[in-house]
């Protein structure tokens, strides 16, 4: 990860424009850089992935436009190779083909890309700011006004709390140029529902998925899996494992007393042939870490902060202890295939509606804590199911298909991996959230600290005091609380609690955890 910064404005205050930068360092701790424009100030924080010589340091320049790009381009040779014929490029850095393309395509770049990239371009010809994000939002970037309207665009919150009057998300698959927010790609969106059958459509899903765990190994820095021993994480670690030379580096983490899932990642981890390492918690590293773990987040949705726990402690343990710097993890694929709550859609135009509304949100939860986690740990996350043609295919794939009509949940992704990259039982065990998986416990610990925190007239009297996103358990009120001590008064931010469609029955539970619901039988053994 790296960190990006832009305050467009002639007069933007440097002190208080480094006060908010310093603040996201951990995401690029080798190398930081400030330049003026000239119409205001562009600020990079390098953490050296690709290209890793001094001439990969950003803002990149050519004939006085400037960028900064947190970013992976895939296939940016191809344009580099192309662009070579009028361009001079100084490093093997991908990001180093973003004015060159601009200078060629202008904003309709952003469509061409196949990236996770948050970037920030000053047009020294126009003299105006250009930024962009991915269609998934995978790489952050936030933004507001200043006291006198000046935009301010950063990586993180953290980067605007004391700068901007409202920080706001920068919505995914937009580009924001000449005061508008302007749509590029809504990737959720389907043109043309896909008549593929059953067979073609899991050959499909198994191609799509290998080609894009495969280019997401392409680093000069050393790349490691997180491997929680459920179905999405085992199954990047098993295609990376038939993909490299030699053994993948995996990692798991699990509460001392009733880790589900460390016996399972073993499981892969063995059949695979990985360099397999587990990192154990207690009650206290959990408890102890809640206030940073909130802080770096920036939200207070219950969901996000309790799988956050594990994810940062694991993160934190890779940075101390091995040179990994690039993590591949297996995020997004439930919001494709479907969660436990999914089987109970009506039917399959509700699970294509909620899937629909899940990748568009995704930026604000599961995305926005695998980003969290692993880049305040100095490293960089590859979401192999986020690869956009994956996305876009599966999102195509008749709903009919997608229902759980098998007796198993995420069939599709099941049998499109039958043979021999996992185990039987592992293929085809049941979902376990990686919140719960770490240990029932944890999650019971956070919420015992919650109820001993608040009388319940305490809590009554509290949680009145907000409107959006009202806290409706002690837990949820807790959190809150220590969100706005960080971020006051930004909890729009975040839409709302991340929890399952009330609306359907079966699903109006006070718990987002999958726990609670009917049909979730097996998934904690």
């Amino acid at each position: 990860m790296c960190s990006i910064m832009g305050y467009c404005s002639k007069e933007a205050v440097r002190e208080l424009f480094m006060k908010g930068f310093q603040q996201t360092i951990s995401r690029g701790p080798d190398d930081s850089r400030v330049i003026d424009t000239g119409n205001g100030l562009l600020g990079f924080h390098r953490l050296s992935i690709m290209g890793l010589t001094p001439s990969g340091m950003q803002p990149f320049e050519l004939d006085g436009s400037y960028v900064v790009c947190n970013g992976e381009i895939y296939g940016f040779q191809k344009w580099k190779d192309e662009l070579s014929e009028k361009y001079t490029f100084q490093s093997e850095s991908d990001c180093e083909i973003l004015l060159p393309m601009y200078r060629e395509y202008g904003v309709e770049m952003f469509a061409k890309l196949d990236a996770e990239f948050a970037c920030i371009l000053y047009d020294g010809e126009t003299q105006e700011y250009i930024a962009a994000r991915d269609p998934i939002g995978i790489r952050p970037l936030y933004y507001g006004y200043d006291e006198k309207d000046a935009i301010v665009f950063a990586s993180e919150p953290k980067n605007l709390v004391d700068i901007v009057k409202e920080i706001m998300p920068f919505p995914p698959g937009h580009y924001y140029k000449d005061g508008e927010f302007i749509c590029y790609c809504d990737i959720a969106k389907v043109e043309k529902v896909l008549s593929d059958d059953l067979e073609t459509v899991c050959k499909n899903i198994h191609d799509k998925l290998v080609a894009g765990v495969e280019k997401r190994l392409v680093a000069d820095a050393k790349v490691g899996f997180l491997l929680s021993g459920g179905l999405d994480s085992s199954l990047v670690c098993a295609i990376a494992a038939k993909k490299s030379e030699k053994p993948i580096r995996t990692f798991a983490i699990g509460m001392s007393e009733d880790a589900i899932d460390l016996k399972y990642a073993k499981q892969v981890a063995d059949f695979i042939h990985s360099d397999h390492q587990e990192i154990i918690i207690t009650k206290e590293d959990v408890l102890s870490s809640l206030e940073t773990v909130i802080h770096l987040l920036g939200t207070y949705d219950i969901t996000t902060i309790r799988a956050s726990m594990g994810m940062y402690l694991i993160c934190k343990a890779i940075h101390e202890q091995t040179d990994i710097r690039v993590l591949l993890t297996g995020e997004i694929s439930d919001e494709l295939f479907g969660y436990k709550y999914t089987d109970f859609a009506p039917d399959a135009a509700a699970f294509q509606k909620e899937a629909e509304k899940r990748i568009r949100e995704l930026h604000m939860y599961d995305v926005l804590r695998a980003d969290r986690c692993i880049s305040v740990n100095a490293l960089e996350a590859r979401v192999p199911f986020g690869d956009l043609d994956f996305v876009k295919y599966v999102m195509a794939v008749d709903p009919e298909l997608k229902l759980n009509k098998y007796g198993k949940g995420k069939y599709l992704l099941r049998h499109a991996f039958e043979g021999d990259y996992l185990p039987e039982g592992i293929l085809w065990r049941e979902k376990a959230a990686f919140s719960d998986a770490v240990g029932h416990s944890m999650v019971d610990y956070l919420k015992e600290y919650a109820e001993s925190y608040y009388s319940d007239e305490a809590f009554e009297e509290k949680r009145q005091k907000y409107s959006h996103a009202q806290p409706f358990t002690k837990e949820s009120l807790l959190y809150r609380e220590i969100f706005e001590k960080y971020y006051p008064n930004q909890a729009k931010m975040i839409v709302d609690f991340w929890m399952p469609n009330k609306e359907w029955e079966g699903c109006n539970v006070d718990d987002p955890s999958a726990r609670v619901l009917a049909n979730y039988g097996d998934s904690g053994k």
